[in-house]
Protein backbone atom coordinates (compact mmCIF):
# COMPACT_ATOMS: atom_id res chain seq x y z
CA UNK A 1 0.00 0.00 0.00
CA UNK A 2 1.07 3.56 -0.24
CA UNK A 3 1.13 6.55 1.98
CA UNK A 4 1.47 10.08 0.61
CA UNK A 5 1.41 13.77 1.17
CA UNK A 6 1.44 17.65 -0.23
CA UNK A 7 1.95 21.19 -2.30
CA UNK A 8 3.30 24.21 -2.53
CA UNK A 9 4.63 21.51 -0.37
CA UNK A 10 3.41 18.04 -1.23
CA UNK A 11 4.45 15.08 0.82
CA UNK A 12 3.66 11.49 0.03
CA UNK A 13 4.39 8.10 1.51
CA UNK A 14 3.33 4.52 0.96
CA UNK A 15 3.00 1.35 2.98
CA UNK A 16 1.54 -2.13 3.04
CA UNK A 17 -0.46 -2.83 6.20
CA UNK A 18 0.27 -5.85 8.34
CA UNK A 19 -3.42 -6.31 9.13
CA UNK A 20 -6.60 -4.57 8.02
CA UNK A 21 -8.94 -2.85 10.49
CA UNK A 22 -10.74 -0.04 8.68
CA UNK A 23 -8.92 -0.15 5.37
CA UNK A 24 -8.41 1.27 2.83
CA UNK A 25 -7.86 4.69 4.41
CA UNK A 26 -7.32 8.19 3.05
CA UNK A 27 -6.46 10.92 5.53
CA UNK A 28 -5.15 14.41 4.80
CA UNK A 29 -4.48 17.68 6.54
CA UNK A 30 -6.94 20.56 6.23
CA UNK A 31 -10.57 20.27 5.01
CA UNK A 32 -9.63 19.69 1.36
CA UNK A 33 -12.57 17.43 0.51
CA UNK A 34 -12.03 17.29 -3.26
CA UNK A 35 -8.48 16.03 -2.76
CA UNK A 36 -9.71 13.34 -0.36
CA UNK A 37 -12.48 12.25 -2.74
CA UNK A 38 -10.11 12.15 -5.71
CA UNK A 39 -7.65 9.93 -3.84
CA UNK A 40 -10.44 7.56 -2.78
CA UNK A 41 -11.88 7.42 -6.29
CA UNK A 42 -8.46 6.57 -7.71
CA UNK A 43 -8.03 3.81 -5.12
CA UNK A 44 -11.54 2.44 -5.73
CA UNK A 45 -10.90 2.33 -9.47
CA UNK A 46 -7.96 -0.02 -9.05
CA UNK A 47 -5.17 2.52 -8.72
CA UNK A 48 -2.36 1.93 -6.26
CA UNK A 49 -2.11 3.88 -3.03
CA UNK A 50 0.78 5.77 -4.63
CA UNK A 51 -1.49 6.68 -7.56
CA UNK A 52 -4.20 7.75 -5.12
CA UNK A 53 -1.95 10.10 -3.20
CA UNK A 54 -0.47 11.62 -6.33
CA UNK A 55 -3.92 12.22 -7.87
CA UNK A 56 -5.34 13.53 -4.60
CA UNK A 57 -2.53 15.99 -4.04
CA UNK A 58 -2.50 17.00 -7.70
CA UNK A 59 -6.18 17.89 -7.33
CA UNK A 60 -5.21 20.40 -4.66
CA UNK A 61 -2.55 21.80 -6.97
CA UNK A 62 -5.18 22.30 -9.67
CA UNK A 63 -7.75 23.82 -7.30
CA UNK A 64 -5.14 25.95 -5.47
CA UNK A 65 -6.50 24.70 -2.14
CA UNK A 66 -6.82 27.43 0.48
CA UNK A 67 -5.28 29.87 -1.99
CA UNK A 68 -1.82 28.80 -0.87
CA UNK A 69 -1.28 25.34 -2.37
CA UNK A 70 0.15 25.05 -5.85
CA UNK A 71 0.55 27.71 -8.53
CA UNK A 72 -0.47 31.25 -7.66
CA UNK A 73 0.53 30.72 -4.04
CA UNK A 74 2.73 32.91 -1.88
CA UNK A 75 5.49 34.48 -4.01
CA UNK A 76 9.15 34.68 -3.07
CA UNK A 77 11.20 37.86 -2.65
CA UNK A 78 11.34 38.37 -6.42
CA UNK A 79 7.60 37.90 -6.87
CA UNK A 80 7.85 34.37 -8.30
CA UNK A 81 5.86 31.39 -7.00
CA UNK A 82 7.94 28.22 -6.62
CA UNK A 83 6.81 24.79 -5.43
CA UNK A 84 7.99 21.99 -3.15
CA UNK A 85 6.81 18.38 -3.07
CA UNK A 86 7.78 15.02 -1.61
CA UNK A 87 6.63 11.42 -2.03
CA UNK A 88 7.81 8.40 -0.07
CA UNK A 89 7.24 4.69 -0.57
CA UNK A 90 7.08 2.92 2.79
CA UNK A 91 7.61 -0.50 1.15
CA UNK A 92 10.93 0.34 -0.50
CA UNK A 93 11.84 3.44 1.58
CA UNK A 94 12.41 5.31 -1.68
CA UNK A 95 11.87 9.06 -1.61
CA UNK A 96 11.40 11.62 -4.36
CA UNK A 97 11.41 15.32 -3.57
CA UNK A 98 11.71 18.68 -5.29
CA UNK A 99 12.31 22.11 -3.83
CA UNK A 100 12.16 25.61 -5.31
CA UNK A 101 10.59 24.09 -8.45
CA UNK A 102 9.96 26.74 -11.11
CA UNK A 103 7.74 26.82 -14.21
CA UNK A 104 6.08 23.44 -13.49
CA UNK A 105 2.59 23.23 -11.94
CA UNK A 106 2.50 19.48 -11.21
CA UNK A 107 5.06 19.39 -8.40
CA UNK A 108 3.87 16.10 -6.91
CA UNK A 109 4.18 14.45 -10.33
CA UNK A 110 7.75 15.68 -10.63
CA UNK A 111 8.57 14.37 -7.14
CA UNK A 112 7.31 10.93 -8.14
CA UNK A 113 9.40 11.10 -11.31
CA UNK A 114 12.49 11.87 -9.21
CA UNK A 115 11.76 8.75 -7.15
CA UNK A 116 11.07 6.46 -10.11
CA UNK A 117 13.27 7.92 -12.88
CA UNK A 118 16.47 8.90 -11.07
CA UNK A 119 18.87 7.59 -8.44
CA UNK A 120 18.49 10.86 -6.56
CA UNK A 121 16.28 11.68 -3.58
CA UNK A 122 16.02 15.47 -3.77
CA UNK A 123 16.35 17.89 -6.70
CA UNK A 124 16.29 21.64 -6.07
CA UNK A 125 15.86 24.83 -8.08
CA UNK A 126 16.87 24.90 -11.72
CA UNK A 127 18.08 21.30 -11.60
CA UNK A 128 14.56 20.21 -10.59
CA UNK A 129 12.94 22.38 -13.25
CA UNK A 130 15.20 21.19 -16.06
CA UNK A 131 14.65 17.56 -15.02
CA UNK A 132 10.88 18.10 -15.12
CA UNK A 133 11.10 19.62 -18.59
CA UNK A 134 13.23 16.68 -19.73
CA UNK A 135 10.54 14.32 -18.40
CA UNK A 136 7.91 16.07 -20.51
CA UNK A 137 6.16 18.17 -17.88
CA UNK A 138 4.72 21.29 -19.54
CA UNK A 139 6.32 24.66 -18.82
CA UNK A 140 3.76 27.09 -17.41
CA UNK A 141 3.65 30.39 -15.55
CA UNK A 142 3.09 29.79 -11.84
CA UNK A 143 2.15 33.40 -11.14
CA UNK A 144 -1.43 34.69 -11.09
CA UNK A 145 -3.00 38.10 -10.62
CA UNK A 146 -3.55 37.11 -7.00
CA UNK A 147 0.10 36.23 -6.31
CA UNK A 148 1.30 39.36 -8.10
CA UNK A 149 -1.11 41.46 -6.04
CA UNK A 150 0.38 39.95 -2.87
CA UNK A 151 3.86 40.87 -4.05
CA UNK A 152 2.81 44.39 -5.00
CA UNK A 153 1.24 44.88 -1.58
CA UNK A 154 4.43 43.70 0.13
CA UNK A 155 6.42 46.32 -1.74
CA UNK A 156 3.83 49.03 -1.12
CA UNK A 157 3.78 48.29 2.60
CA UNK A 158 7.58 48.61 2.77
CA UNK A 159 8.57 44.97 2.94
CA UNK A 160 7.72 41.36 2.35
CA UNK A 161 7.48 39.10 5.44
CA UNK A 162 10.60 37.23 4.34
CA UNK A 163 11.32 35.51 7.66
CA UNK A 164 14.76 37.02 8.08
CA UNK A 165 15.90 38.20 11.47
CA UNK A 166 18.56 40.53 12.77
CA UNK A 167 18.63 42.42 9.46
CA UNK A 168 17.28 45.74 8.23
CA UNK A 169 16.47 47.07 4.73
CA UNK A 170 18.48 49.73 2.95
CA UNK A 171 17.02 52.95 4.44
CA UNK A 172 17.12 54.63 1.02
CA UNK A 173 14.78 52.01 -0.45
CA UNK A 174 11.32 50.75 0.47
CA UNK A 175 12.38 47.10 0.60
CA UNK A 176 15.85 45.59 0.77
CA UNK A 177 18.61 44.83 0.13
CA UNK A 178 18.96 43.45 3.64
CA UNK A 179 22.02 43.95 5.80
CA UNK A 180 22.99 42.87 9.33
CA UNK A 181 21.30 44.92 12.01
CA UNK A 182 23.68 46.87 14.24
CA UNK A 183 21.51 46.06 17.24
CA UNK A 184 20.34 42.46 17.06
CA UNK A 185 16.62 42.09 17.69
CA UNK A 186 14.96 38.69 17.67
CA UNK A 187 11.79 38.52 15.62
CA UNK A 188 8.80 37.26 17.60
CA UNK A 189 7.42 34.64 15.22
CA UNK A 190 4.18 34.10 17.16
CA UNK A 191 3.07 37.61 16.24
CA UNK A 192 3.24 36.80 12.52
CA UNK A 193 1.22 33.57 12.47
CA UNK A 194 -1.15 33.13 9.53
CA UNK A 195 -2.90 29.75 9.34
CA UNK A 196 -3.40 30.25 5.59
CA UNK A 197 0.35 30.54 4.99
CA UNK A 198 1.08 26.81 5.30
CA UNK A 199 1.40 26.07 1.56
CA UNK A 200 0.86 22.39 2.29
CA UNK A 201 -1.50 19.46 1.90
CA UNK A 202 -0.35 16.29 3.65
CA UNK A 203 -2.06 13.07 2.57
CA UNK A 204 -1.72 9.45 3.71
CA UNK A 205 -3.23 6.58 1.73
CA UNK A 206 -3.20 3.01 3.03
CA UNK A 207 -4.50 0.33 0.69
CA UNK A 208 -5.75 -3.18 1.37
CA UNK A 209 -2.95 -5.73 1.76
CA UNK A 210 -1.88 -7.00 -1.66
CA UNK A 211 0.61 -9.86 -2.44
CA UNK A 212 5.90 14.55 3.06
CA UNK A 213 8.86 20.83 4.05
CA UNK A 214 9.95 18.22 1.22
CA UNK A 215 12.38 16.72 3.71
CA UNK A 216 11.85 13.07 4.59
CA UNK A 217 11.08 12.70 8.28
CA UNK A 218 10.02 16.33 8.64
CA UNK A 219 7.12 16.95 6.27
CA UNK A 220 6.31 13.26 5.89
CA UNK A 221 7.55 9.77 6.64
CA UNK A 222 6.33 6.21 6.13
CA UNK A 223 7.35 2.68 6.94
CA UNK A 224 5.18 -0.26 5.92
CA UNK A 225 5.87 -2.02 9.20
CA UNK A 226 4.70 0.87 11.38
CA UNK A 227 2.66 3.61 9.70
CA UNK A 228 2.90 7.05 8.17
CA UNK A 229 2.69 10.69 9.21
CA UNK A 230 2.37 14.04 7.46
CA UNK A 231 2.99 17.50 8.92
CA UNK A 232 1.90 21.01 7.99
CA UNK A 233 2.70 24.45 9.32
CA UNK A 234 5.92 26.31 10.03
CA UNK A 235 8.34 24.11 8.15
CA UNK A 236 11.41 26.15 9.12
CA UNK A 237 10.78 25.23 12.75
CA UNK A 238 9.30 21.74 12.33
CA UNK A 239 12.09 20.36 10.13
CA UNK A 240 14.51 20.73 13.04
CA UNK A 241 12.67 18.02 14.98
CA UNK A 242 11.70 15.47 12.28
CA UNK A 243 8.15 15.20 13.71
CA UNK A 244 6.86 12.78 11.06
CA UNK A 245 9.74 10.38 11.68
CA UNK A 246 9.24 10.64 15.44
CA UNK A 247 5.52 9.88 15.14
CA UNK A 248 6.17 6.81 12.98
CA UNK A 249 8.77 5.53 15.43
CA UNK A 250 6.28 6.03 18.26
CA UNK A 251 3.71 3.92 16.37
CA UNK A 252 6.39 1.29 15.72
CA UNK A 253 6.79 1.03 19.49
CA UNK A 254 3.06 0.38 19.86
CA UNK A 255 1.86 3.91 20.63
CA UNK A 256 -1.57 4.73 19.19
CA UNK A 257 -1.65 7.35 16.36
CA UNK A 258 -3.27 10.21 18.35
CA UNK A 259 -0.65 9.90 21.09
CA UNK A 260 2.16 9.60 18.56
CA UNK A 261 0.99 12.82 16.92
CA UNK A 262 0.77 14.63 20.25
CA UNK A 263 4.26 13.48 21.22
CA UNK A 264 5.70 14.92 18.00
CA UNK A 265 3.99 18.29 18.53
CA UNK A 266 4.91 18.46 22.23
CA UNK A 267 8.58 17.84 21.44
CA UNK A 268 8.64 20.99 19.28
CA UNK A 269 6.49 22.99 21.68
CA UNK A 270 9.07 22.64 24.46
CA UNK A 271 11.50 24.74 22.45
CA UNK A 272 9.14 26.88 20.35
CA UNK A 273 5.88 27.31 22.29
CA UNK A 274 4.45 29.73 19.73
CA UNK A 275 5.15 27.75 16.54
CA UNK A 276 2.32 26.99 14.11
CA UNK A 277 2.01 23.35 13.16
CA UNK A 278 -0.07 20.18 13.01
CA UNK A 279 0.42 16.52 12.09
CA UNK A 280 -1.76 13.59 11.03
CA UNK A 281 -0.78 9.97 11.71
CA UNK A 282 -2.06 6.54 10.61
CA UNK A 283 -0.83 3.07 11.48
CA UNK A 284 -0.98 -0.09 9.38
CA UNK A 285 -4.32 -1.21 10.82
CA UNK A 286 -6.14 1.91 9.63
CA UNK A 287 -6.23 3.67 12.99
CA UNK A 288 -5.46 7.38 12.75
CA UNK A 289 -5.10 10.58 14.74
CA UNK A 290 -3.95 14.18 14.60
CA UNK A 291 -2.46 16.87 16.82
CA UNK A 292 -1.69 20.59 16.64
CA UNK A 293 -0.11 23.34 18.71
CA UNK A 294 -2.61 25.59 20.50
CA UNK A 295 -2.28 29.29 19.72
CA UNK A 296 -4.46 32.37 20.20
CA UNK A 297 -7.30 32.04 17.67
CA UNK A 298 -6.23 28.53 16.69
CA UNK A 299 -7.41 25.88 19.15
CA UNK A 300 -8.52 23.11 16.73
CA UNK A 301 -7.11 21.61 13.55
CA UNK A 302 -9.31 20.28 10.68
CA UNK A 303 -8.44 17.18 8.68
CA UNK A 304 -10.24 14.85 6.26
CA UNK A 305 -10.84 11.09 6.54
CA UNK A 306 -12.27 8.64 3.99
CA UNK A 307 -12.57 4.91 4.67
CA UNK A 308 -15.06 2.07 4.15
CA UNK A 309 -16.76 2.89 7.41
CA UNK A 310 -17.57 6.48 6.44
CA UNK A 311 -17.87 5.84 2.68
CA UNK A 312 -17.73 9.63 2.21
CA UNK A 313 -15.05 12.22 2.93
CA UNK A 314 -15.56 13.31 6.54
CA UNK A 315 -14.14 16.46 8.11
CA UNK A 316 -12.82 15.87 11.63
CA UNK A 317 -11.41 18.30 14.20
CA UNK A 318 -8.77 17.74 16.85
CA UNK A 319 -8.23 19.93 19.92
CA UNK A 320 -4.76 21.46 19.98
CA UNK A 321 -2.34 20.84 22.85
Amino acid sequence: MRLMLPVELILCVSLTPVCSAVLPLVINTWPFQDATATAWSTLSSGGSALDAVEKGCAQCEILQCDGSVGYGGSPDETGETTLDAMIMNGDTMEVGAVGDLRRIKNAIGVARAVMERTKHTFLVGESASVFAENMGFPVEDLSTNHSLDIFTKWLKDSCQPNYRQNVSPDPSKSCGPYKPHTMLQQRRRHQLIDIHAHDTIGMIVINQPCGDSPIAGAGAYADSTAGGAAATGDGDIMMRFLPSYLAVEQMRAGVDPPTACRTAITRIKKHFPHFFGAIVCANTTGSYGAACNKLPGFSQFPFMVFNQKSNVPVKEMVDCV
